[in-house]
């Protein structure tokens, strides 16, 4: 849910609250601003508290984002996009009836009678989803052969600031918005994904199952985290 507090500045201070069964209250500045993760307990004006003695720190980093954000896309012809890491050239013509969207290597195109920015946005995105549907399946498959697990389902997730999950039930989630990155990448989360099956926490033994199927997890993932808003640009 979404609050806001009063700063002693007088400035207000905008954030997404989500309440977890956790001991423990964590502030993430994400490329959509501040969210809270607090325990389901916690009275608001205890959580007030604790944000105004972090508030010079909250402001530092949400000063920095801004700094460093990315244009918003431009849904027009020419633009430019990302597919499995490589540059992607938005391509618009116009058309009497709208037409299924065409990948060519290096361009994505689009014919259409409107070239109303919101219907190319969702065009595309369809496509995006789709292609990621099918690309992640089958690194899901290969992976999990090599680790010696079975998933039981995967769906899309257009969450803010995760790019996985995964369930006891064995069901994993991956954001759609990782077909965008190269294709190593996509393969960390997707073995990070799959260790949870055999280890559904972040201790040694986990790190342990993922470096098992990719040593070089590290650097992936702090590569993911200098490409996330960039990824996010859609």
């Amino acid at each position: 849910m979404s609050y806001s507090l009063t700063l002693p500045t007088g400035d207000q201070l905008h954030y997404q609250l989500k309440r977890r069964q956790r001991r423990t209250v964590g502030l993430k500045i994400t490329h959509s601003g501040l969210v809270i993760h607090a325990p389901k307990r916690i009275s608001q004006s205890q959580l007030d508290d604790i944000i105004l003695q972090k508030a010079d720190w909250i402001r530092k980093k949400l000063t920095s984002i801004t700094a460093n954000k990315i244009p918003d896309i431009q849904w027009q012809h020419g633009e430019q996009l990302l597919y499995l890491g490589n540059p992607l050239t938005l391509t618009i013509e116009h058309d009497a009836r709208s037409k299924a969207v065409e990948y060519e290597p290096g361009f994505l195109l689009l014919a259409m009678p409107n070239s109303e920015p919101t219907l190319i946005a969702r065009k595309v995105i369809q496509w995006y989803k789709k292609k990621a549907l099918s690309d992640f399946t089958r690194r899901l498959e290969i992976f999990s052969s090599k680790l010696g697990v079975n998933f039981t389902s995967l769906t899309l997730s257009n969450a803010a600031s995760r790019w996985g999950s995964c369930n006891s039930r064995k069901e994993i989630r991956l954001n759609w918005r990782l077909l965008q990155a190269p294709p190593h990448i996509i393969n960390y989360v997707v073995c990070h994904e799959l260790s949870h099956i055999k280890e559904m926490n972040h201790s040694a033994k986990f790190w342990a199952t993922v470096a098992s199927i990719y040593p070089d997890y590290k650097a992936a993932e702090k590569e993911l985290k200098a490409l996330s808003a960039k990824l996010h640009q859609i």
